[in-house]
């Protein structure tokens, strides 16, 4: 199953995911707390071994500022969050880079991935970044088509049932592996992977 391993903003935070075994990893180009400048994303970036996607994330931002950032950071990767009409992600296709589309499950009922032309879709918590877990039995029932992502409010003790109820591709995770609001857990980090591969398995 796909991980990624979203909101890391030190070296150390990028060696402890790839060494888990993390497939990706995010880097927030926006207002949050763990908001890195593209500076701080590229040097970080540059510690992320081959195999392992770098994605920028990004919400509300210009779409020229989307593209000025994502090159100057040297991601592979952009993630849109938010309700972006598909024609924003036909405006990014030129950058040759891996584009996701990230949005709350509410309103992407009925959704596959690819439907607005990403390449990855994430459905995340009615309140995304919150950290605040949801009913993910709902996407079990009729989960969408394609690549996509489960996040919002997942963490180590959770991950697994949220597997077996909604039967993703992958999952995001963030706040789940802090010890507090942006400050990453190398032990929670791999512990997710753990367990998340451990569910994989089952």
């Amino acid at each position: 199953m796909f991980v990624k391993i979203c909101g890391l903003s030190t070296i150390q935070d990028v060696e402890a995911a790839v060494r888990a075994g993390a497939d990706a990893v995010g880097f927030v180009l926006t207002a949050s707390p763990r908001r890195v400048s593209p500076e701080q994303a590229r040097r970080l970036v540059a510690a992320v071994p081959e195999g392992v996607l770098t994605v920028a994330v990004f919400r509300d931002e210009p779409l020229d500022q989307v593209r000025r950032d994502a090159r100057e950071a040297g991601v592979g990767a952009v993630q849109l969050h938010g309700e972006h009409p598909a024609s924003a992600f036909a405006e990014l296709r030129d950058l040759g880079l891996t584009l996701v589309r990230a949005t709350s499950a509410a309103a992407a009922a009925g959704a596959s991935c690819g439907d607005f032309g990403e390449d990855l879709l994430l459905l995340d918590s009615p309140v995304p970044g919150s950290g605040e877990s949801w009913d993910w039995s709902a996407l079990g029932e009729a989960p969408p088509a394609g690549r996509w992502m489960l996040a919002g409010g997942l963490a180590p003790a959770n991950v697994a049932g949220a597997v077996a109820l909604a039967r993703p591709w992958g999952v995001d995770v963030s706040s789940g592996v802090e010890v507090r609001r942006g400050v990453k857990s190398p032990e929670l980090i791999e512990e997710f992977l753990r367990e998340v591969r451990a569910a994989g398995r089952g």
